[in-house]
């Protein structure tokens, strides 16, 4: 066989990188980019459609509706998270800073008996993650809407006096763990996917505050507290505190 033929032959043989490299990086931009959480599309299309309405309209303003129509799309963002394997275990609601960990009466629409239990507020900042996640595997046992005004969200008041809406789930073995979805001073919509009934797993995203926002989560008594005033959340992820029954 000659050598031009020998060439030939190597290079029909040799496998073609370029579609594989295409999808590789088509694939690895793909997981760089976080998904858009639903609730977020109509804001993200209603900014989409008046920048280009003004840009039709003056024929300027481009990069700034690009830059606005990105910024909203980032704020509905809906990363994927991946639970610790830990029994036991209640994992943060929501992304952003715990504000406050006290002992407090739960709030009156879980149902919860009388009696202070602990509290893990945090905050969530209008450059945090929106979405709230499956504190615990279990059940959803209650959906509350109660509506309420728009304080900061960073006061204490903000947990009695907001609009907001309590989520209820129990798990395998009877632990009651509540979610207090509070809108701030900038939100003005909460969106709950889950009713009574659902069966959940932990790090499941199963609602969205937007624009500014607090979680509340109410703990079973007796729970022991793994976080600090301070302290960074990760929704889905970060462990907030370990149930009774796991001490």
């Amino acid at each position: 066989m000659s050598a031009q033929s020998s060439a030939e032959s190597s290079a029909e043989s040799a496998p073609s990188t370029s579609g594989t490299s295409i999808g590789h990086v088509a694939e690895l931009v793909r997981a760089a980019v976080p998904p858009m959480h639903p609730g977020g599309r109509p804001l993200v299309a209603g900014v989409a459609a008046g920048a280009a309405l003004l840009r039709l309209v003056t024929g300027r303003g481009t990069v700034a509706g690009v830059a606005a129509t990105a910024a909203v799309a980032a704020f509905f963002r809906e990363p994927r998270r991946v639970p610790p394997v830990r029994a036991g275990v209640v994992v943060a609601a929501a992304d952003g800073t715990v504000a406050t960990v006290s002992e407090v009466e739960p709030a009156p629409e879980l149902g919860l008996p009388a009696g202070p239990v602990p509290r893990v507020s945090v905050f969530l900042s209008v450059l945090d993650v929106h979405v709230q996640r499956v504190p615990v595997e279990g059940r959803v046992t209650a959906v509350e809407y109660r509506p309420g005004v728009f304080l900061s969200a960073d006061l204490d008041k903000a947990s009695e006096d907001n609009e907001r809406n309590a989520v209820l789930f129990t798990t395998a073995d009877g632990h009651r763990v509540g979610v207090l979805q509070i809108a701030g001073l900038l939100a003005r919509r909460i969106v709950c996917q889950v009713k009574p009934g659902d069966e959940v797993a932990a790090g499941e995203t199963f609602g969205l505050i937007r624009f500014g926002s607090r979680v509340d989560t109410y703990l079973p008594a007796g729970s022991r507290v793994l976080v600090a005033p301070g302290q960074r959340t990760i929704g889905g992820e970060t462990v907030l505190a370990e149930l009774p029954d796991a001490r």
